[in-house]
């Protein structure tokens, strides 16, 4: 686990810190990197608790899957491979916050679905007729 510096023992003569008998660290990644990390796993499970509202199964696996995600991978000191885990969580919010529609069963072969009011946009009508430029 990384700890966050003291400002008297920021950087090293290679611009590591070490920090409090921790393993070494990018001081960018200490300051930059730990706090887009914390960010995106507060915005997985607020994104979490949006979608699945009401459906205590469905917040319990993604629950698990995020936390399970995150603690596989929270011994990476790679850059690039942090960078591209972080690409991959940011389009996983996105995709949840812009995809997924709740159904609940009401019959045996009957589906309410249940759309987000941020999910619900203006429709644009589709138009046969080709309009002429002038």
């Amino acid at each position: 686990m990384w700890l966050l510096p003291q400002r008297s023992q920021m950087t090293n003569s290679e611009g590591l810190c070490r920090c409090g008998g921790e393993r070494e660290a990018p001081v960018w990644f200490l300051l930059l990197g730990t706090n887009l990390v914390l960010q995106l796993f507060k915005t997985l499970h607020r994104t979490r608790q949006q979608v699945f509202k009401n459906d205590v199964r469905a917040l319990e696996a993604a629950r698990i899957k995020i936390n399970e995600e995150f603690k596989n991978n929270k011994s990476e000191t790679s850059p690039k491979k942090i960078e591209e885990l972080m690409k991959i969580g940011s389009d996983v919010e996105l995709l949840l916050r812009t995809s997924v529609i709740q159904g609940i069963h009401t019959d045996h072969n009957t589906l309410k679905l249940v759309p987000r009011k941020d999910l619900l946009v203006e429709n644009v009508p589709y138009c046969d007729a080709p309009t002429q430029k002038q």
